[in-house]
Formats: C-alpha cells, sequence, structure tokens
C-alpha cells in the first residue's frame, strides 16, 4: 500500500511520495514502483486531468471515473446543462460568460441569489447574495479572477432553493451502484451557518436524515437517470458519484454532483462502515458491483474540522499541533488533511487541518465524544464551528 502526495496520518499507515497528483507522469511513475493491484484516486484535480485515463492506458487497475465522466463536476455549466438534458431535477439557472450579461440577468432572481464558479473551487466557489447589491459586487469580483481565480471567470447564476442540504454518494461500476450512508455537511465558516463558504468545515451521518421514501426517490428520480443519461451519451461512469442535494418541499433537487469522495463526508461515511468497503470498490473497479454489499454499523457518526487561522482565505501555516495522542485515547479517530512534519513537530501545513471524527450509538453520543476529543487537540489560531449536527438533533427533539 502507498499513498501520494500523503501526510504525516497517512504515513503511519502507508509509504508517501510526495508528488505532484495532477501530473499524469507522476502518478505512472510511482505505481511503476510500487505494482500496485488497485488504484483509487480521490482528489477532483487528478480526475479532472484523466490520470485515470493515463494509468488505465498503461494497464493500470485504477477506480474513478474518466476525464470525459469528470466534467460533471469540473464544470457547472456543463453539469447543470446535462441536468436540464436528462430531466433531472434541480434549481432553474443561466451561465454567464461576461459581467453585463450576469448583472442584467438578476432581475429574474428576485431575493437570493446563488453564484456559483463555472470551475472547480476547492468547495468555496459558492456564494450566497441576500439582495442585488451583494449580487453586483460578487458577480463582477468573482468574474474578474479575485475571488476563486479562473474557476470564477464564467458563471452560473442559481435560483436559491430552500430546505435542508444532503451530500449523498454512490459507489459504482458503470452500471449497478451502491448507496452509502447519507451525511450532512456544514460549509460556512461560523456557526448557524454564517460567512463565506468553505471545504466544509464538518459532517454527521445517522439514519435520521433521509426516510426510506426520499432515499427511494433520490434513487429513482436522480441516481439512476444521471447514470443512464451518461450511458447515452457514451460516457460510463465508474467510481464515486456524490450528489449535493437540497431536499425541498417539492422533493429533492441536484445542487451539484461531485466525481469523488467528499471531505469530511468521508470521514463520517466511513465510521458507520462495518466491513466490505475495499472488496466493493474493487469489485467496482472490475465492473461487478451487483453481488458486493457494505454493512453498516447501528448508530450515528460525525466529522468536526479543526481550521488554519485566515482560514477560508489565506490560511496560516507552519503553528505547531498537539493533542493528536490524548485526543484518540478517548476513542475518537483524528484524520489528518492540511498537516506536514518539520524538525519533529507537527505542523499546520494547509486550510482544513484535521478531522476529529468518532461514532456513537446515538447522534448525540458521537458529537459529544468528536467534541470531547477536539477539546484535547491545539494549535495557535485553530478554528472550528460548535455546532455541527445539531440539524440533526433538533430532528430528533421534534419528532
Amino acid at each position: 500500500m502507498a499513498a501520494t502526495p500523503g501526510n504525516p496520518g497517512i504515513a503511519a499507515f502507508a509509504p508517501c511520495y510526495p508528488v505532484s497528483t495532477l501530473a499524469p507522469q507522476n502518478l505512472i511513475r510511482v505505481a511503476r514502483e510500487t505494482s500496485p493491484d488497485l488504484i483509487i484516486i480521490g482528489p477532483e484535480g487528478p480526475l479532472v486531468e484523466g490520470c485515470v485515463d493515463a494509468l488505465q492506458a498503461e494497464g493500470f487497475r485504477v477506480f474513478g471515473p474518466s476525464k470525459q465522466a469528470a466534467r460533471l463536476e469540473a464544470s457547472k455549466i456543463y453539469s447543470k446543462a446535462f441536468m436540464l438534458r436528462h430531466g433531472i431535477p434541480t434549481a432553474k439557472a443561466f451561465a454567464c460568460t461576461k459581467v453585463t450579461e450576469a448583472i442584467e440577468k438578476l432581475s429574474e432572481f428576485p431575493g437570493k441569489i446563488v453564484i456559483k464558479a463555472d470551475g472547480l473551487a476547492a468547495g468555496k466557489g459558492v456564494v450566497i447574495a441576500r439582495d442585488t447589491a451583494e449580487a453586483n459586487h460578487t458577480i463582477s469580483s468573482m468574474m474578474a479572477g479575485e475571488l476563486v481565480g479562473a474557476a470564477g471567470t464564467s458563471i452560473l447564476l442559481e435560483e436559491f432553493l430552500e430546505g435542508e442540504e444532503v451530500s449523498f454518494i454512490v459507489i459504482c461500476d458503470g452500471q449497478d451502484y451502491i448507496c452509502l450512508p447519507p451525511t450532512q455537511d456544514h460549509k460556512a465558516i461560523f456557526d448557524g451557518d454564517r460567512g463565506p463558504n468553505t471545504g466544509g468545515m464538518g459532517t454527521y451521518s445517522d439514519d435520521g436524515i433521509l426516510t426510506k421514501e426520499d432515499r427511494s426517490t433520490i434513487e429513482e428520480t436522480i441516481v439512476k437517470p444521471t447514470l443512464a443519461g451518461l450511458a447515452s451519451e457514451g460516457t460510463m461512469f465508474r467510481g464515486f458519484l456524490f450528489i449535493g442535494l437540497m431536499m425541498t418541499p417539492a422533493g429533492p433537487k441536484v445542487l451539484e454532483y461531485n466525481v469523488r469522495l467528499g471531505d469530511p463526508e468521508t470521514q463520517s461515511i466511513l465510521l458507520r462502515v462495518e466491513g466490505g468497503f475495499g472488496s466493493a470498490i474493487a469489485a467496482a473497479a472490475n465492473g461487478n458491483l451487483n453481488h458486493a454489499v457494505i454493512p453498516l454499523k447501528p448508530g450515528a457518526s460525525a466529522c468536526v474540522v479543526l481550521a488554519a487561522a485566515g482560514y477560508p482565505g489565506k490560511p496560516r501555516m507552519k503553528d505547531k499541533i498537539s493533542g493528536i495522542p490524548e485526543a484518540e485515547t478517548l476513542g475518537a479517530k483524528v484524520f489528518h488533511a492540511g498537516t506536514k512534519e518539520e524538525d519533529g513537530h507537527l505542523l499546520t501545513a494547509g486550510g482544513r487541518v484535521l478531522g476529529v471524527s468518532a461514532a456513537g450509538d446515538s447522534l448525540a453520543n458521537a458529537l459529544n465524544l468528536a467534541y470531547a476529543a477536539v477539546a484535547k487537540v491545539n494549535f495557535e489560531g485553530m478554528q472550528f464551528r460548535k455546532d455541527i449536527g445539531q440539524k440533526g438533533l433538533k430532528r430528533y427533539t421534534e419528532s
């Protein structure tokens, strides 16, 4: 087992090769050196760059979508057009390539409006403008490259949908699929869903997020039409299909597609998996997922993201991290993200630094354990949300 580029958390389990994952030749070189039975590509960047295609051309078995299939995440404009072509429920939207064009369209969106960068923006390419003045400023700044760089030079203006967000991820083998436990992400930086969006400040997963009827509706109106739509256009999807949903009064609607496991969704999902996860991925990579099963643990799980000072803007780096062993002694699992080791010290090395995660027989117990573990970890400027999972707890008190 090996990983690239890796981090100190992964290095405790497998050798890491610190190379750029955006260059297919780098991954081919590491694959030749390590001779893996199966390669799983996690981040969106390498998928969009066509690394799956390049590795498969060299004879390696890879789990992940092709460059063509990865367009679902690479371009918000492409994915919106795909949804409309195939009758997949989603919000009304307009694609814009000029500032004047976008501002003219604002009159068609009364109240709040969602402004999305077309390209990859590490989860920060979505702004919910509360009024026309904020929308005008966001459009001008985004399309000038000031907010998310070149990813925002083309944008999508989208109707604001009311409801609760749900992350729904399925493992696909090109034809069949297996649904993973649904999660709910917390995108905004501050408690109460205030402040700018981030890559995700925490998640929880339990059986109360969706009813059986909700799951059936999502599969029949979204998952199956998405895979069938891709196939009808000559694209086989093999990989993780992440569907960001809004559960509206009119039913589930798609906010976005991702073509990989989400972060921090994955942390909560993995703590609910009893076994069979690796076997299912291997089966999907071979195109025979129909007999695979992934048993789940009862109860719930949660992940609280610890972010660096300055995030989601420019994060401060090289702050010393302490307390991870003490947190894990409690029974939590601390996943590394933006960390590095230097001179024997563990340091911050990115915006989202750690994902402190825990499972329990109830959502309340999972959250209590996760936050008890958070209290053991420390680095200068550490910021985190204190309300992860509160919507889920409220659901139980109201039922």
